[in-house]
């Protein structure tokens, strides 16, 4: 991916807000009903298993035991789960298997009775494309934070791997770095996206990567929070003697950087990060923002 832009000097993060959608990667989603085809082939077969487990179920909850039966569609079936019989579980509540039961305790009382779900399903055309439309958007979650990541990850490689630099992390939905695995002394799990070691393989940066579609209110807030707490726990740790502290970069991008005080946020954020934290976008890193003169800049 190139990028037409002017080198940038390393001016703090906040200073590019006047002409930030300059800086702003926007990966693209499908128009809806173009993406109607490939969904209807995907989730219509699962909602005809899910009419069957209904028919079958003698009540609610027994649905949702039959449903964690199936392995290779079971997500599904608790997303649909969740929109006919409990709306106010989470499917991150239900997917958990051990915790079945308590979950049914819980919020058993509060289940859709099968009948009327029988009913509802009947009451719908089959295929039922406005579900299957909904269902579709559970697919794109996540889905460009992991092309951020690649993205960040080929270019990282073009630039710097034949000097010896390397960069790891999962590029899909693979689990995260633990830091004590990768940092000898780290005392506390703290999972981050991506680390980059220098030639002889010792972690210099470790990274954040995150892409907002749209982001506000309480969520905003809490992304920010989470991320100044987690950058505190790594500047707060003191490496070796004779080792060189480890940097942070937080790896953003997405119109949703656009959104209410995100900006400003990560601007405080790289402001409060004692010289070794670094916010960035795909663009910004690839026009210079993210080096390895800044890497290694301050290391003694």
């Amino acid at each position: 991916m190139s990028v037409e832009l002017d080198h940038v000097e390393r001016k703090p993060f906040g200073d590019y807000r006047d002409d930030a959608r300059r800086w702003i990667t926007v990966f693209e989603s499908q128009f809806y009903p173009d993406m109607l085809e490939a969904a209807l082939a995907k989730y219509a077969p699962v909602l005809v298993a899910f009419a069957q487990l209904a028919d079958d179920a003698p009540n609610s909850a027994d649905l949702l035991r039959a449903i964690q039966t199936r392995k290779q569609v079971r997500i599904q079936l608790l997303r649909i789960f969740r929109k006919y019989v409990s709306p106010d579980t989470s499917v991150e509540m239900l997917k958990v298997l051990r915790e079945t039961e308590k979950r049914i305790r819980e919020f058993g009382q509060g289940f859709r009775p099968i009948d009327e779900v029988r009913r509802s399903l009947a009451e719908r055309p089959s295929p039922d494309e406005a579900l299957i439309a909904v269902l579709a958007e559970y697919d794109q979650r996540g889905k460009k934070g992991y092309e951020l990541t690649e993205a960040f990850f080929l270019w990282f490689e073009s630039e710097f791997s034949e000097d010896g630099w390397t960069v790891a992390g999962p590029t899909g939905a693979g689990r995260d770095i633990d830091l004590p695995k990768v940092i000898d002394g780290y005392p506390t799990r703290t999972p981050v996206d991506f680390v980059v070691s220098d030639p002889d393989g010792v972690v210099r940066v470790v990274g954040f990567a995150r892409y907002d579609s749209d982001r506000g209110g309480a969520q905003e807030d809490d992304r920010i929070g989470g991320n100044e707490r987690r950058l505190r726990e790594i500047l707060r740790f003191e490496s070796p003697a004779g080792i060189v502290p480890v940097k942070v970069v937080f790896l953003n991008d997405g119109p949703g950087l656009l959104l209410g005080s995100m900006w400003a946020d990560y601007a405080s954020i790289e402001n409060g990060g004692e010289g070794r934290t670094l916010v960035t976008t795909l663009k910004m890193a690839q026009a210079g923002r993210f080096s390895i003169d800044w890497i290694v800049s301050g290391a003694s």
